[in-house]
């Protein structure tokens, strides 16, 4: 039995290792990332700068570190389930290494994901560039896996527009950034709780399990109750493991499907164009545009389109007749095609999802 919704304390190498095979849908890991700092840094004022220095992020030398890469690697692919898939974020410190044991694994590399962040730390001696960004890679357990993706929820998260590799995001600050009772941060590297928003929500669904073996102060825990997953958490660190249930048992859980899934549109159920016709939605006569006004086409009362241009008369289906008049191979007559609402243009999916709304299906 998976200990579902639970921190286990202990090393996450053994602890993953007892779990049954395949049972787990996503993994997320923060790794410690060998930042291999020398020495005390300051700021121009002489003020310290709170980095990273805590012994789980040192190690004797590359070697070690890889060898610790494929062994927590190892085991998290062991446990993934064959259409799961793995997340991991790392900087130019660590990240290149982490990509070369992962592949060499067997792991197959769907993106990497560049996190720029919108207030990031300066670089303080003035001797490189400000490091302003980190980077995930995203990959799924082997080649041929089908791993999820849920792009038109990404699509809708990024206001209708294909969501890029980039992501520009504030670092953990403010309320969200958890401090000890001395105020300092509990956790050095804490992740905002918008970039796991951002994993957790592409790629898996309510009612998965999500795994992170580093779990830290709980920010993928907490995220994944807020969407309806179920989390498992790995954490060597006792202080950092209470503060993370102390979050989570303050984070709200919604149980509601109908808010927390979203299945891919090719998945919803298939709504003719005729019916929008015969409900009255789309009147037999009505004009209906492409997005620039260029094509023009008026709606039959049998469900189909009739429209001309330079390219000659046009009778068919509103994927057939948009792609005439384009002069395209193919065409989404759904998202193609326009219709007048108080003097603006709204795509025709707005009144296909209406009915399945209405209808609930």
């Amino acid at each position: 039995m998976l200990p579902l919704n639970r921190i286990l304390i202990g090393d996450c190498i053994a602890l993953m290792n007892e779990m049954p095979a395949e049972s787990v849908d996503l993994v997320f890991a923060d790794p410690p990332y060998n930042l291999q700092l020398g020495g005390e840094l300051l700021r121009p004022n002489h003020s310290r700068v709170d980095g990273v220095d805590d012994d789980w992020d040192k190690f004797q030398d590359f070697e070690t570190y890889d060898r610790f890469t494929q062994d927590w690697m190892a085991a998290a692919r062991r446990i993934l389930k064959p259409e799961g898939s793995l997340w991991v974020i790392g900087s130019y410190h660590n990240i290149f290494r982490v990509g070369a044991t992962l592949q060499n694994l067997g792991f197959w590399v769907l993106n990497d994901i560049v996190w720029r962040k919108t207030n990031p730390m300066p670089n303080f001696r003035g001797t490189r560039f400000a490091n302003a960004h980190e980077t995930l890679i995203w990959a799924a357990r082997d080649k041929d896996a089908r791993y999820r993706f849920n792009y038109d929820a990404m699509k809708s998260l990024n206001e209708d527009l294909q969501m890029r590799s980039d992501w520009v995001l504030p670092i953990c600050s403010g309320p969200e950034r958890l401090r000890d009772e001395d105020g300092r941060k509990a956790h050095p590297t804490q992740k905002p709780e918008a970039l796991l928003y951002r994993v957790i929500m592409s790629s898996s669904r309510p009612g998965d399990t999500v795994l992170d073996p580093f779990f830290g102060t709980g920010t993928t825990g907490a995220v994944a109750k807020k969407l309806g997953r179920n989390w498992i958490g790995l954490e060597r660190d006792e202080t950092y493991a209470k503060a993370a249930k102390a979050r989570i048992d303050a984070a709200q859980f919604l149980d509601d499907p109908s808010i927390l899934d979203t299945p891919p549109k090719r998945q919803a159920p298939r709504i003719p164009f005729g019916w929008l016709v015969e409900r009255g939605l789309l009147r037999p006569g009505t004009s209906l545009y492409d997005q620039r006004r260029r094509c023009i086409a008026r709606v039959r009362a049998d469900g189909t389109l009739i429209g001309s241009n330079a390219r000659g008369d046009h009778r068919g289906s509103i994927h057939q007749v948009g792609a005439a008049m384009a002069g395209l191979p193919a065409c989404n007559g759904w998202t193609f095609w326009h219709y007048e609402d108080a003097d603006e243009l709204r795509p025709i999916d707005v009144l296909r999802e209406r009915i399945r709304s209405e209808d609930r299906i």
